[in-house]
Order: structure tokens, then sequence, then C-alpha cells
């Protein structure tokens, strides 16, 4: 992949991160915990790298872009179901009081890092969210998601920025099925997704690729557990790069899931921080030769929390610099 003439500038780098992120609470004992960004944070200030990014507000989503993607009655259900109290809406989605509103604000922190670049307050994003989104589907949460973070920014940009194209990488160990069910047949929205399988949700083989106007859009790349840094990278440099070339979208945005670390709990790939600081390196180079360098990632699943807060710093500092350490 040739170099960009822009690799050595510094980047003005957003952080979307609020407090209140942390009470949404999912059960006790759920992997999905309030630890995971007190690690993040706590390790960015104790290496001093928070000083280097521009703090972006979150704002609760306004219900209309939430509804660009789901259903009225659903997000009235997520509503009513959150209002009653700690409960679960099926076997790994755990809700609390607030997690309506928490869940809005996180939509609303992608929707915050998109409005900053488009006015160039800055250059790209981390939206250090919770909780995730690209298992939620228009009318069904699932996999710790309720909203789906990154389709609802997808739309947003696309209506409000009138963007033509975004294209959505999204290296989670888990398939993005909600991510991919939104876009499936809209050749406006190129998804790409590299994830463990088989494995949860069961969904992602290289066969989906899109249905009417969207087939082809969609680009799968399941692998066997075991896989690691160097097989990410080949696909990535094969496979994503020629894709997103063809492509020439307006705007990139990445589902961020850091639970592809060899040390993670909740699935068997090998990954290491500095694996992730080289797919960000060829995603922030992408970005610079298609679309003026705008990407926002945002965090989707991690579940060692050193492991992950490692990796959020190593995926910031390119982000920030366009260089691996």
């Amino acid at each position: 992949m040739r170099p960009p003439t822009t690799k050595s500038r510094s980047r003005r780098t957003g952080l979307i991160y609020h407090e209140d992120y942390l009470l949404h609470l999912a059960g006790t004992w759920h992997p999905e915990s309030p630890e995971r960004l007190r690690s993040i944070i706590d390790h960015l200030i104790a290496t001093k790298l928070i000083d280097q990014l521009v703090p972006i507000a979150p704002y609760p989503a306004p219900i209309e872009w939430i509804a660009t993607i789901h259903t009225p009655e659903y997000i009235d259900f997520i509503e009513q179901a959150c209002a009653q109290g700690d409960t679960s809406l099926d076997a790994d989605t755990g809700i609390g009081v607030q997690s309506y509103r928490i869940a809005r604000l996180a939509v609303g922190g992608a929707l915050a890092a998109a409005d900053a670049i488009m006015q160039r307050q800055i250059d790209n994003a981390f939206a250090a969210i919770r909780p995730p989104g690209h298992h939620a589907e228009k009318n069904q949460a699932m996999g710790f998601c309720l909203f789906n973070n990154v389709a609802i920014l997808a739309r947003y940009l696309q209506r409000k920025y009138q963007l033509e194209k975004i294209f959505i990488i999204d290296w989670d160990v888990h398939h993005g099925n909600g991510t991919q069910n939104a876009f499936y047949d809209d050749p406006t929205v190129f998804y790409f997704s590299i994830h463990q399988w088989p494995h949860y949700p069961g969904t992602g083989r290289s066969i989906e690729r899109g249905i009417g106007p969207g087939e082809g859009y969609t680009l799968n790349v399941p692998l066997t557990a075991g896989h690691g840094n160097d097989d990410y990278i080949q696909a990535f440099e094969t496979q994503m790069v020629p894709a997103a070339r063809l492509f020439k979208p307006d705007f990139f945005l990445i589902s961020a899931g850091f639970d592809a670390h060899l040390n993670d709990p909740l699935a068997g790939m090998q990954l290491t921080e500095q694996g992730y600081a080289r797919l960000t390196r060829i995603v922030v180079d992408l970005a610079d030769e298609l679309c003026d360098g705008r990407l926002i990632s945002l965090l989707e699943g991690g579940y060692h929390l050193e492991s992950l807060s490692r990796s959020v710093a190593a995926h910031l500092h390119v982000l920030m610099t366009g260089e691996e350490r």
C-alpha cells in the first residue's frame, strides 16, 4: 500500500467520553461492565495520552436519529423495559433503570464526533461509549447491545451532512449482525467484517454479500479461532483495501472491538496491541487517501481490562500521529 503524503502530520483526535456511561449496569456478573471504560480512561490518564486528545461532549441522541435504524415500537419498548428496573432482555443483554438514557447518550456520543469532524474542530475521533451496538437489530436487542451506534451514525452522516457513501469496518471478534442487516440491500453503505467463525452470533459467512441493489457491498472474512496479527493484516491489505478504493467512501467508521486480543476471555483469536495498531494504520492511511482523513471509531467489545486499555491506547496513538509506536 503506497504511503500517503499526509502520514507524518499530527491529527486532532477527539475523545468522546462521559462519566454517565458508567451508569449502564448489565448485571454484577456481566463482562460488559463499567470497569471497561474505567480501565481505558485510567490508562490514558496514567500515560498522559489523554492530554493530547480533544474532549468531545456527547449529548442524548434525538429519537428521530435512532429511528433511522430502529422501529419506533422497539425504541418505546427499550424505554419502558429500562424504566421497570434491573432485568435481562435475553440471556446476554442486561439493563438497568438508567440504561435507556445511557444508550441514547452513547448514540449521541457518536453523533457528536461526527459534528466535530464535519465542523473541522477535529480530524478523527474515538468514541469510548457503552453500551456497545453492532449486534442490535432494528427491533431486537442482543449481544449486550441496545441501539446500533455505528449504523445510526452512518445514516446521520448521510442525512444531516449529505455524505453519499460510508464504509464501515468491523474488527470486533463477533460478527456485527445488526449492522450487516441494516444495510444488506443498500449500495451506499459498505460493510466489511473480520471475525471469528463459527462463533456468536452465527452470522457472517463469506457467502453473505448483500441482496438486491446491496449485493456486493457486504464483505465478510470469517476466520477460525487461533488467527492473529499477520492473518488480519493480510485480510485488510488484500480484501478490505481494494474494496474501499473501488467504493471511494466519503467517511470511514470502525466498529472497534478489542476482543480478538489473545488475552480476551470471550473468544479465541491471537491479536496483540501491535496488531491493532497496524490495522489502525491501514485504515488511517486509507482515509487520508480517499476522504480527507475522515474517520470515527466506536468502542464495541473487549473484556480483558489491561489488554483492552493498552489496545485502545495503541489505536489512539495511530489516530493521532498516523504512525505506529
